[in-house]
């Protein structure tokens, strides 16, 4: 889509008020073209004979055309503000809805701070443009080739100063937008820069807070904004030397026109009248050359912030759900099929490389590896967040690129790593799950995820959870976003890492609810080994690679890399917990030295902060 389609898509709807608009400001400006010239005739002909009939006739009848091109005036500006507040309106929701559409690829593309500008700044960029920008676009050059007519049959020798000024001044403005208006496009992008400042500061404000970094940040944000106001102040450095150009090129042209004007009426060839109607038609040709500039660079402006919107728009998204896509995901069985993937087509290696792996229906699957394995890539290929390079994911023993995107999206519902919980009551946001479900099944949600251990002391469904779940712990807010997922009743469940920030115990109650979901498959993320030893297959990854498969039993005996996590993680622990015994004259085993010592780091791990309103918000009992 080009910048200049999709300005007249948007305008589309608004045809009649733009048409009424321009209607508005042709009239307007005929009207005011015709009052020096009736000027013209008081002066020479009502004046010089001492007609006051004459003189109050063309005095009323100027007064009745400014009164008219004043209320054309105001009609312009009621439909013009129709025009561009509903224009900016409609691309401003058609740009949301467009982002809407894009998947985890298109949105790496773009800075949330970048698109946030494009649907607030540049949007108002575009408005103003139209509000201030049209009526002196329809006006200028209307008044402009009006007015030299008008001036060369008043007198041709003295519209001969207009055809020397113009052509310079022309040249002086073309100049001036090659040199401005790629300045815009900087500073637009000065102003991404500043946006995604202010929103990291103020997304991190209690971690600045902790840290006592307020001095850093705060530099820091001088010099983005800064960065802002040099760019800002060379832009508009650039462009109001139009200002002094066209005053200048003004006087000059008054001066010449007094100096040949005054001796055409000392040699009886003019009129004291026609020169005053000739100066009049002067101020409106330099002030409609005037608004034709400042038009130029509105337009340039705007054609930039236009570009910026159109870029967002023209981005296609690269996962589009198939037409007649299969509408229910049948069963939980999970195959991967010689899967390689990377998040871009340039990057040098795969993320993913020749993955095999097949999870029967109903199983519980546990999936390990060092930071930057690809665990968090693997599964979000199942919910087709991204696609994959070559070969193929399956589920319900279909590749999900069949599926209609919303259905197998319910179907395979994935907790994130980054969990997000939104402005408003824990029921609102319970509710993204399933919309329509009732608060029996919201609280049963709740006792699966071991979410109902706190939600009576924080008030219950009802309760508030601040901007962006502010005031839960990270605990609480991951065990939210777990009933949140389970009430969409997928047949694949997804954990990534998603009880990271929960104490060991409530890690191990949560783990043993969902067993209780015979029907469901889940697919565990997991850092501690404790999470995934009684999984049905564990999937050990090394560097993008399948490294081993297998039970926990069967990986200790064949592979290093399982043995070593769990000898690093459980057995250090077994022995520990051992020896603390034996040295207290307790007569315990391994294994419950072990257990011993788990219950208490879950104890030294609970999470106790305070909420923002002061509140002690424990994570678990």
């Amino acid at each position: 889509m080009s910048d200049l389609a999709l300005v007249s898509r948007y305008l589309r709807p608004y045809r009649r008020q733009f048409a009424l608009a321009a209607l508005c400001a042709f009239v307007e400006a005929a009207l005011e073209l015709c009052i020096p010239f009736v000027m013209a005739g008081i002066v020479d002909v009502g004046v010089a004979t001492g007609d006051m009939g004459l003189v109050l006739a063309l005095g009323a009848r100027m007064v009745a055309l400014a009164a008219v091109a004043g209320a054309l005036g105001m009609g312009y500006a009621r439909f013009s503000a129709e025009v561009a507040m509903g224009f900016g309106a409609g691309l401003r929701e058609a740009e949301y809805a467009h982002v809407q559409g894009f998947s985890f690829s298109n949105l790496d593309d773009f800075d949330t701070s970048s698109l946030v500008t494009r649907m607030t700044t540049d949007l108002t960029v575009i408005q103003n443009a139209l509000v201030m920008g049209f009526r002196p676009l329809l006006r200028g050059p209307v008044m402009l080739v009006c007015g030299l007519v008008i001036a060369c049959t008043m007198s041709s020798r003295l519209a001969v100063v207009f055809f020397v000024i113009l052509p310079a001044l022309a040249c002086a403005l073309a100049l001036i937008v090659h040199r401005v208006a790629p300045l815009f496009g900087s500073m637009q992008h000065a102003m991404d820069q500043l946006n995604d400042a202010l929103q990291e500061d103020l997304v991190a404000i209690r971690a600045i807070k902790a840290y006592v970094r307020e001095g850093y940040v705060a530099e820091r944000f001088d010099k983005v904004n800064a960065r802002l106001a040099n760019a800002a102040t060379r832009t508009f450095r650039t462009a109001v030397i139009n200002t002094p150009v066209f005053t200048l090129s003004m006087n000059v042209a008054s001066v010449a026109l007094l100096w040949f004007g005054g001796q055409m009426i000392m040699a009886g060839e003019m009129g004291v009248g026609t020169l005053t109607g000739f100066m009049s038609y002067v101020l409106l040709i330099m002030n409609s050359l005037m608004m034709i500039s400042n038009v130029f660079l509105l337009l340039a402006r705007a054609v930039t912030s236009i570009h910026r919107v159109g870029e967002v728009l023209r981005e296609r998204p690269a996962i589009k759900s198939p037409t007649h896509g299969i509408g229910r995901v049948g069963t939980g069985e999970v195959a991967f099929r010689d899967v390689s993937f990377r998040y871009s087509p340039t990057a040098e290696k795969d993320v993913l490389s020749h993955v095999s792996l097949h999870f029967p229906a109903g199983s519980t699957v546990g999936v390990l590896g060092a930071t930057g394995s690809g665990k968090t890539s693997l599964v979000q290929l199942m919910a087709r967040l991204y696609d994959v390079t070559s070969g193929s994911v399956e589920v319900g023993g279909h590749d999900v690129r069949e599926y209609d995107l919303k259905a197998l999206r319910d179907g395979v519902g994935v907790v994130l790593q980054k969990n997000v919980l939104f402005t408003g009551t824990v029921r609102d946001n319970l509710r993204w799950g399933d919309a329509t479900a009732t608060d029996d099944e919201l609280l049963h949600a709740c006792r699966l995820a071991c979410a109902d251990e706190f939600l009576d002391r924080i008030g219950g469904l009802d309760a508030d959870l601040g901007h962006g779940g502010g005031n839960v712990s990270g605990g609480q807010k991951q065990r939210l976003c777990i009933a949140r997922t389970l009430l969409k009743h997928p047949r694949v469940l997804v954990f990534d890492d998603s009880t990271s920030a929960c104490d060991m115990t409530t890690d191990a109650r949560i783990r043993e609810s969902l067993t209780r979901l015979a029907d469901v498959t889940k697919v565990v993320i997991a850092q501690r080994v404790a999470s995934v030893m009684d999984a049905d297959q564990i999937v050990v990854l090394e560097d993008g690679r399948v490294h081993a498969t297998g039970t926990h039993e069967e990986l200790m005996r064949t592979d290093d890399i399982y043995r070593e996590l769990y000898e690093s993680q459980v057995g250090g622990m077994a022995g520990a917990g051992a020896a603390d015994a034996a040295g207290a004259g307790g007569a315990t085993d391994g294994r419950d030295g072990a257990g011993a010592t788990a219950r208490a780091a879950a104890v030294e791990t609970t999470e106790t902060p305070a909420t923002p309103t002061g509140k002690e918000a424990p994570d678990a009992r």
